[in-house]
């Protein structure tokens, strides 16, 4: 005899109870496994920053703005300084200097120095690239240096972090919403939601956040640390400082590490070969800056410098290289100096 038909009504409601006992037995075994981990003595969580006073070597790069001057309409001008961004997050240069070597003065006819308009270009665009997609539009209002923006390639450095990414750090900007303590603010890192930090900071302030999770609260919390941590605690990459020099002279004297520069290399055609270089020759270094020429060489640079009273470039320089001996042709544009030079140094300046 066969059973039965049954109703629609009795079979959703078959349903519906397994599908409940089915939730019921997982919740039961979540519990038990719970309790089981709550049993377990307490581990200390482990630090990935484990050292944060370590010494790390830094690498500074300085270039002429006058080589925008070589191209020939805006968007070449653009996508030249993107080219050289690449290049320098390629082999991890920590500082950039755009300098002006062409001497020239103020309009106003004082002894002031006048920034150069390629300096200036050249430095806000090395500028918006380097800073995260999500916090450009924070710190770059609309502005003609930027026009071709969006022809470059971008930099896909490890701080540029995507919404989905983790990481213990992230780049982030102070926010105007309001908390409920007076020792705590709110930053924008590109998340969801914002981050909440232990200190009180004006708005509009490009933070370093590391960030945590309370063991008790599903909120993500964070701390703002100085901008060389994420390099010196995990060996990240974390994108490099822009600064304007006036002239050579600035390049070389007014350096942000306390002790200075401690090796500097000069480059130049007219410089020891670089296949002559022994490596034992660079071995100990904290901070390492590499000088390159405009259309004309250093030679200009150091003849519109009213400070150096030196004739030859060489004299300036720990090491004066020529690192593309026997090149194919005339000259070297800056650009592909930059790449070449950084290729065939490497070996040389790696931790």
């Amino acid at each position: 005899m066969l059973p039965a038909k049954k109703s629609w009504r009795e079979f959703n409601d078959e349903r519906k109870k397994r599908k409940s006992d089915k939730v019921i037995k997982q919740l039961e075994k979540k519990i038990k496994l719970d309790a089981e981990i709550a049993e377990q003595p307490k581990q200390p969580l482990p630090s990935l920053a484990t050292n944060t006073n370590k010494t790390v070597r830094t690498l500074s790069v300085a270039v002429p703005g006058s080589i925008l001057d070589n191209a020939q309409s805006q968007e070449l001008r653009t996508y030249l300084a993107g080219q050289i961004a690449r290049s320098l997050c390629i082999y991890k240069v920590n500082e950039v200097i755009v300098f002006d070597d062409s001497g020239e003065k103020a309009e106003n006819g004082t002894e002031d120095r006048a920034f150069n308009k390629s300096c200036t270009q050249f430095a806000r665009l090395l500028q918006y690239l380097e800073c995260p997609q999500y916090l450009r539009k924070h710190f770059f209002p609309v502005h003609k240096d930027l026009q071709f923006i969006g022809l470059l390639n971008p930099l896909d450095t490890p701080h540029h972090l995507r919404q989905s990414e983790e990481c213990q750090y992230r780049e982030g900007i102070t926010t105007t919403k309001p908390t409920k303590s007076n020792n705590e603010s709110y930053v924008n890192v590109g998340l969801p939601k914002d981050i909440k930090i232990n200190q009180k900071l004006d708005p509009g302030l490009r933070v370093t956040v590391k960030l945590s999770k309370k063991r008790e609260s599903k909120k993500t919390y964070g701390t703002v640390v100085s901008p060389e941590e994420p390099l010196k605690a995990l060996s990240l990459y974390w994108g490099y400082s822009v600064r304007i020099a006036h002239s050579l002279s600035e390049v070389l004297t007014k350096s942000p590490y306390k002790s200075g520069y401690d090796v500097t290399i000069g480059t130049s055609d007219k410089g020891k070969k670089i296949d002559d270089l022994k490596k034992k020759e660079l071995k100990n270094f904290e901070h390492v800056l590499i000088v390159f020429g405009g259309l004309k060489g250093l030679e200009v640079a150091l003849e519109n410098d009213e400070v150096l009273d030196v004739d030859n470039p060489s004299l300036l320089f720990d090491y004066y290289l020529n690192t593309c001996p026997e090149q194919g042709t005339r000259t070297i544009r800056t650009e592909e100096a930059i790449l070449v030079t950084l290729a065939e140094l490497r070996r040389f300046l790696k931790n």
